[in-house]
């Protein structure tokens, strides 16, 4: 197999930035055309997907075109936000799949939750985004969305919530329904201001601060501090439940990104560098915009962690409201973190 990404931008709203796109792509891979394109577009596609949709199509000669709109895209190359624009990943097997490798089920839905029917095996992985467009081979999706498998690769999957936990596990003491009244033998609220640096307690930023069930499992986020110093929460805990408090910084979260990238990949050297023969061939990056250029300052240092472990190894992504990953038997839905598929595959070749 051989792939590449293709990343355009234009001022105006037009379907040829989607097959420059994937021109780009094509000439990065040194083909004419592909077996199958991925395709992600900006939100002001939304109600003019399908002409952009059908000229990626033609422009790489076939209709297995899958993806969907969000927030802003990204490529090994750099990310665009804020402007029109569309990124592409290519692919041409140079012999026949017999489908005994595969990665997650590629997800891509329009709901404000992770659909029921997608909560349960196989394994998925991708981007939700209210009111988003998706489509899959070639054609827009309908409820709850989008879904398309690669074959004959098989993907590694790097889950980084980009969290620091603060203190020591609590146990919840006092609940009412999504109110946490008391943990640790504390109001919430006091409990959350003894965690915080002591210039952060008299205004906690609610933003940044969630409540950390496991590390493995999405957090929970804080929706308001009420008079009776009870923390309105965005899910119900259950008295007796062992949490921690957590903060999203951009230190931190650009430190465990790098974490997460290597903890995905076998044989990881005891100073923490790649080895080489573990570089994936290629990878999808399934960002936020509480994680993207808008967090960190004007630059995706998660991108960059990327770009500097695996360097010019192809790469499509986008940033979107909510990032599917697969979490031991079932999928759960993530906020504010990057799930990134390290894709390998005995057949493929990698152009930078």
């Amino acid at each position: 197999m051989k792939v590449a990404s293709g990343l355009v931008s234009g001022l105006q709203l037009t379907p040829e930035l989607a097959a420059d796109a994937v021109r780009n792509a094509l000439h990065g891979a040194g083909l004419e055309r592909a077996d199958q394109v991925l395709l992600f577009l900006t939100r002001d596609f939304v109600r003019h997907a399908q002409p952009a949709i059908v000229a990626a199509a033609r422009a790489a000669g076939t209709l297995q075109v899958s993806g969907c709109t969000a927030y802003g895209l990204l490529t090994e190359r750099g990310w665009l936000l804020d402007q029109p624009g569309a990124a592409a990943l290519v692919f041409a097997q140079p012999t026949p799949d017999h489908g005994e490798r595969s990665g997650p089920l590629l997800s891509f839905s329009s709901h404000h939750t992770l659909p029921h029917d997608w909560r349960s095996l196989p394994a998925r992985a991708g981007l939700l985004d209210a009111e988003a467009a998706s489509w899959a081979h070639g054609r827009l999706a309908g409820t709850p969305g989008a879904e398309v498998r690669l074959p004959g690769v098989h993907a590694r999957v790097a889950c980084s919530p980009g969290l620091r936990l603060l203190g020591l596990p609590l146990t919840v003491n006092t609940t009412t329904g999504y109110d946490m009244r008391q943990l640790g033998g504390l109001a919430a609220i006091d409990s959350l201001r003894r965690s915080l640096p002591a210039e952060m307690r008299a205004d906690p930023p609610l933003h940044q601060i969630v409540v950390s069930r496991a590390v493995e499992e999405p957090a929970v986020p804080i929706l308001s501090i009420n008079a009776d110093g009870s923390l309105t929460l965005g899910e119900a805990l259950a008295v007796g439940e062992t949490v921690h408090w957590a903060i999203r910084q951009p230190l931190s979260a650009e430190r465990d990104m790098r974490r997460s990238l290597l903890s995905a990949l076998p044989g990881e050297s005891q100073n923490g560098a790649v080895n080489a023969e573990n570089t994936p061939d290629f990878a999808l990056m399934f960002s936020c915009l509480g994680r993207g250029p808008l967090f960190y300052g004007n630059e995706d240092r998660d991108l960059l962690a990327f770009a500097e472990q695996f360097p010019g190894v192809p790469l499509l992504g986008a940033y979107g409201g909510g990032q599917i990953a697969p979490v031991g038997k079932r999928n759960r839905l993530f906020q504010n973190t990057v799930v990134t598929l390290l894709y390998e595959s005995s057949h493929v070749q990698s152009f930078a």
